[in-house]
């Protein structure tokens, strides 16, 4: 039974809601206890609200569900868990997200209301809707980025808003990549309650793949931004981060077209070595690029 209620309140997405934190991170607020309480309230609210959107998405799409390959294993669409359940857990899921959301602030409470409600608009409407899907899976997660800068009262600045939107939009672009070359494999031509055709697959890719180099390039400009210099003692050391970067998006695209990359990119990173791999370098390459080595070598 708790393997039924981890697999439908889709636990392992929560890490997306990570995120949250990433303003915390980029500003080097990381010791900031009150920032990081607040991060923290914000991400619980947000992992309750997203298991709740998705077994609202479960419910709308358990015929379709039942007609794809991975997706009829879920518990409603295989019938492993009454849809009575599902009817009970999504406003208790909701209320609990409530009573957590409102000890941050009004602001992260809106933000929360308007993830919900493009949730919904997703999973009722714009998910069956040509490339408008996939732009608004990239929003919902610069939202999530845009939630812990409200609840951190730390501001976003351009750079991080534009390299995450081209990011995400990128991710969700291979996401569909994964779908439609599983599709071709399996001779459909159709995605079923989707607006894509196998025949997209060329155009989708060269979309995704546009976009994970435009990210790689609005990081680069980033670079030699007066903000850099702010933050940085070396920021030349940042140079280092962007072959990481362009390996990492290439390698991704790859996977993706090779129909490696099991539908979910995000999930897939969370698995992958070799991400972890990039993860710690890019680490180490923030520290160099913020210590003073002259200092700290003389102390």
């Amino acid at each position: 039974m708790w393997r039924l209620l981890a697999s439908v309140l889709r636990i392992h997405q929560w890490v997306k809601n990570l995120l949250i934190f990433v303003p915390i991170i980029t500003s080097h607020r990381i010791w900031d206890r009150h920032a990081l309480v607040a991060a923290a309230i914000t991400f619980a609210a947000f992992c309750l609200c997203a298991s709740a959107a998705y077994i609202t998405n479960d419910l709308l799409d358990l015929e379709s569900d039942r007609r794809h390959p991975l997706k009829r294993l879920r518990p409603f669409a295989a019938g492993a868990l009454s849809l009575k359940a599902g009817y009970v857990l999504v406003p208790l899921l909701l209320a609990a997200s409530a009573a957590f959301i409102v000890r941050v602030s009004q602001t992260v409470a809106a933000i929360l209301f308007l993830y919900v409600i493009l949730t919904l608009v997703y999973s009722l409407y714009l998910k069956r809707k040509l490339l408008l899907d996939v732009y608004l899976l990239s929003a919902l997660y610069t939202i999530r980025i845009a939630a812990g800068g409200a609840a951190t009262g730390i501001p976003l600045s351009p750079w991080l808003l534009s390299f995450a939107i081209f990011l995400f939009l990128s991710m969700a672009f291979s996401k569909r990549v994964s779908e439609l070359q599983n599709l071709r494999a399996a001779g459909g031509h159709s995605t079923p309650g989707r607006a894509y055709r196998a025949t997209d697959l060329e155009q989708v890719n060269t979309f995704g793949v546009s976009s994970g180099f435009l990210a790689a390039l609005i990081f680069a400009l980033y670079i030699n931004s007066d903000m850099v210099r702010s933050l940085y003692r070396h920021p030349e050391v940042l140079w280092l981060m962007c072959p990481l970067m362009l390996y990492w998006i290439t390698r991704i695209w790859i996977l993706s077209f090779r129909g490696e990359l099991h539908e979910d990119p995000i999930l897939f990173a969370v698995k992958d070595p070799v991400t972890y791999a990039v993860g710690v370098a890019s680490v180490l390459l923030l520290v160099a690029a913020t210590v003073n080595w002259g200092s700290f070598f003389l102390r």
